[in-house]
């Protein structure tokens, strides 16, 4: 269809839109949060920034408070900047707001909300997670996969060696390895179609974060569909679907018994009956690790990286560590144990470059927050980045300082909500011991068998810390470094 005939429809709609909303505004005074002034049919639509979200709304939250309304075309949406207010909505009240807002992409790509992250807040839910929890990434089980880390972190240094001397992609590299580590835990050795799928999936990835100002309007989701839109994610998902089913048909003639990877336990768990569950079930929760599990590790990996050839003292502690630790040529999960100061890095890392806006929440039913009306299915955004931040938290919030965590009971459990990298309650991330192993052992390894430098004659200070948000946020420019081996050390 021509785009002005699309634009003249939506102009249409959204006149008669604007025309109903004005005639059954209820006529109750609700004592909403305070927010910017809005605009008329898109209210603060125009606000919205792609590149930094979180930096705009903390921005935003300086002017009118740590809890702010906004109004995103046909959504109410609130806004958390604080620590104090994160708790409130992520414990206090979390069961009101355990349930997530749906997407026609959502809807689409995760067979109807079957994945653990879309599913509505109900007994699947619950079981799904003690699933993860106790099965799919128990620490035994994450310990059972450090043979798959051994061989991707392997070829790893292989190219590293072959590269010694001259400047590379990092994020490349890393994205590659995560990903291997990822795909091979999840759908085994054998998988013929793993490459096919990470492509697939990361392609759905783009179009599912791309921004789409219909999803702001209920009334217009029809757009999608005379536009092509809503045809071409059908094709996407129909394409990568059939690739699932190559693969759970796959596994089902192959079980292997002396590795068993996270489809064989999702097969196997259907078939006991424990938990109802389809192959839809079982397809969406393999899209949902694939998705969550390499872009959120590898990131953080590239980011500890920038900060530490940014800050070569703490690399230089960092690697200083690592090698008055391990003994040999391996590093050892008794080894990761004892790297103490890695560990603070890490978590630096994670405060200041982590999930920037947790996935939003909507409550379920009429409530009160800090004195305010939410009226119920209000979204509800956390801006984790904006409470890892707060100067009435954090001394020097935006500089990097590993040593802040030292002596320090802040963790990943979620009970620190100035702190949210997993984010908390009821739909907090049960990835926490898989992602954190993938991360620590890369970091280790990597500063262990190597050193490394700036290319170019490029001085820390002039390395562009800038950034951009996916799921997480990624550096501007992809991190260049050059890797010098450290092979004749051994």
């Amino acid at each position: 269809m021509e785009p002005f005939t699309i634009f003249s429809i939506v102009s249409f709609f959204l006149i008669l839109y604007t025309c109903w909303a004005l005639v059954t505004t209820t006529k109750t005074p609700r004592n909403l949060p305070p927010g910017p002034p809005k605009l008329p049919i898109i209210g603060h639509i125009h606000l919205l920034d792609k590149i930094t979200p979180h930096r705009n709304l903390r921005n935003l939250a300086q002017k009118y408070g740590p809890i702010m309304h906004l109004q995103l075309g046909q959504f109410s949406t609130v806004v958390i900047s604080s620590p104090r207010l994160a708790r409130e909505i992520l414990k206090i009240q979390d069961i009101n707001f355990a349930d997530k807002p749906t997407t026609t992409t959502s809807q689409i790509f995760f067979y109807q909300g079957a994945s653990i992250g879309w599913a509505p807040y109900g007994s699947y839910l619950i079981q799904m997670k003690k699933l993860v929890t106790l099965q799919l990434f128990s620490a035994k089980k994450v310990r059972s996969f450090s043979y798959i880390r051994e061989d991707e972190l392997t070829r790893v240094f292989k190219f590293l060696e072959s590269s010694s001397g001259a400047p590379i992609n990092f994020r490349d590299m890393t994205k590659e390895m995560v990903n291997n580590i990822v795909s091979r835990a999840t759908l085994g050795d054998i998988c013929q179609d793993r490459q096919l799928i990470i492509d697939s999936t990361y392609a759905m990835l783009k179009s599912f974060n791309s921004f789409n100002v219909f999803n702001y309007y209920r009334c217009l989701n029809f757009v999608n569909v005379i536009s092509g839109k809503k045809a071409q994610w059908l094709k996407m998902h129909k394409e990568v679907d059939v690739i699932l089913e190559r693969i759970l048909k796959e596994h089902k003639n192959n079980l292997n018994q002396d590795h068993e990877d996270i489809v064989d336990i999702l097969l196997r768990v259907k078939d006991s009956g424990d938990i109802v569950m389809t192959n839809d079930h079982v397809k969406a929760i393999i899209l949902e690790l694939l998705l969550a599990g390499t872009s959120s590790s590898s990131m953080t990996i590239e980011w500890a990286f920038c900060e530490m050839m940014k800050n070569p003292k703490i690399m230089k502690k960092a690697q200083s560590e690592v090698r008055g630790v391990v003994k040999g040529n391996t590093i050892t999960e008794a080894d990761i144990q004892r790297l103490d100061y890695i560990k603070l890095v890490i978590k630096e890392t994670m405060r200041l470059h982590g999930v920037p806006i947790l996935l939003p929440r909507e409550n379920q039913k009429d409530c009160i927050v800090d004195g305010y009306d939410i009226p119920a299915k209000t979204r509800v955004l956390v801006n984790s980045w904006a409470c890892a931040t707060d100067p009435d938290t954090w001394e020097n919030p935006y500089s990097f300082i590993p040593e802040r965590f030292e002596n320090s009971s802040i963790s990943y459990s979620g009970d620190d909500f100035e702190f949210l990298p997993f984010g908390a309650g009821r739909r907090m991330c049960p990835g926490v011991n898989f992602g954190l192993s993938t991360v620590e052992h890369a970091i280790a390894n990597l500063l262990y068998h190597f050193n490394w430098k700036l290319p170019d004659g490029l001085k820390p200070d002039d390395l562009d810390m800038r950034e951009v948000t996916a799921i997480s946020t990624v550096p501007i420019q992809p991190l260049r470094i050059v890797p010098i081996s450290m092979k004749e050390a051994y």
